[in-house]
């Protein structure tokens, strides 16, 4: 929704021209994601009605709501409602990391066979996915959201739980004004992958 959505980004492109990125990169990391025949994909939305956004991504995911507080608050929810479904290994990942594909995915998933928790670290301090095996929601209690400390805090986090942790390699993310340069080469690249 124009003004809910990727409000770091408003500055330089306008609420429409924000909302429109957000749709942009949710649609290219569909694209990226949804030939992995061992994932099941479940959308958390907010901002937009599960109607409206079913007959924007279609019927081919779950979409969910997400609930009501901070990040934190909706990481931790989301989580205990996979688990609680009966998931036994959940990656959260955002959609505003572009070069997250098939080869982040699999490793994740091939770490959590060995590893409480996986972290695929962002550039910009933050993480782009997070994996569990189950849900420890003191991994998402007073991370310092938006900053460039939330890997850091995380995983002293899960050092002080006594929890394994996985890295992934550290990849880029489109947050700021500044990031927009790493999107227009994002979608240089999968035109240019859609060609070969």
């Amino acid at each position: 929704m124009p003004g809910q959505a990727k409000t770091r980004m408003i500055p330089l492109l306008g609420n429409a021209g924000a909302a429109d990125l957000q749709r942009q990169m949710t649609e290219h990391l569909l694209n990226r994601l949804h030939t992995l025949p061992e994932l099941t994909l479940q959308i958390h939305i907010t901002g937009g009605s599960l109607q409206q956004m079913s007959s924007w991504l279609g019927d081919d995911f779950a979409l969910v709501s997400q609930s009501q507080g901070g990040l934190g608050d909706r990481l931790s929810a989301a989580l205990c409602q996979g688990f609680a479904s009966g998931l036994r290994h959940i990656l959260v990942i955002g959609s505003d990391c572009p070069d997250l594909g098939e080869a982040e995915i699999t490793q994740a998933i091939a770490h959590l066979q060995t590893h409480d928790v996986v972290l695929g670290p962002a550039t910009d301090g933050g993480y782009y996915l997070l994996g569990l095996n189950q849900l420890h929601t003191a991994l998402f209690e007073g991370i310092p959201w938006g900053s460039d400390r939330v890997l850091s805090s995380t995983q002293a986090i899960a050092h002080q739980q006594n929890l394994s942790v996985a890295l992934l390699n550290p990849l880029p993310d489109i947050d700021r004004p500044e990031d927009i340069h790493l999107w227009d080469k994002a979608r240089a690249r999968s035109v240019a992958e859609k060609h070969h």
